[in-house]
């Protein structure tokens, strides 16, 4: 059967430049591919009902994953509905995630619910992939690189 997991952080920035890491190309395949992979955005429309294609490479054996997905809500900055296929017939089904980004005190609340994950994956191998890339997130996100004034 497939599985869901949740996860929560809380980043020290705001809301609008968290989402923006979830929805540009360039941030994305900066911090979501988990360590020791590498990211290609190949395509990314954003706008409900758009798509967008990425592929994470094992950089130690090459071996190439591509996924992609539709983006089915889109609430700047709060919330993100988008869906995952693998490409790969070995991972079967529709992974629909949900991200909501909420503004407090010290900066973003951010609560992640993936669902229909293929049982072939391992929840706590799921669980680790994306603590590491939450990781990379906040290491991306954190830093107020504006000049000051």
């Amino acid at each position: 059967m497939p599985h869901t997991i949740e996860l929560h952080r809380v980043l020290s920035a705001p809301p609008e430049r968290v989402f923006r890491a979830f929805t540009e190309a360039d941030a994305l395949a900066q911090w979501l591919p988990p360590h020791g992979f590498t990211a290609t955005v190949h395509a990314l429309d954003l706008r409900e009902g758009g798509r967008f294609r990425m592929s994470f490479r094992n950089f130690s054996t090459g071996d190439v994953v591509s996924f992609g997905g539709e983006y089915l809500h889109i609430a700047a900055p709060q919330l993100l509905r988008y869906t995952d296929v693998f490409d790969d017939p070995a991972l079967p089904g529709t992974i629909e995630v949900e991200v909501r980004l909420s503004a407090v005190p010290s900066g973003t609340e951010l609560q992640v619910r993936q669902s229909g994950i293929p049982e072939v994956i391992a929840r706590d191998g799921c669980y680790l992939g994306w603590q590491q890339s939450l990781n990379a997130l906040a290491r991306l996100v954190e830093p107020d690189m504006r000049p000051p004034g």
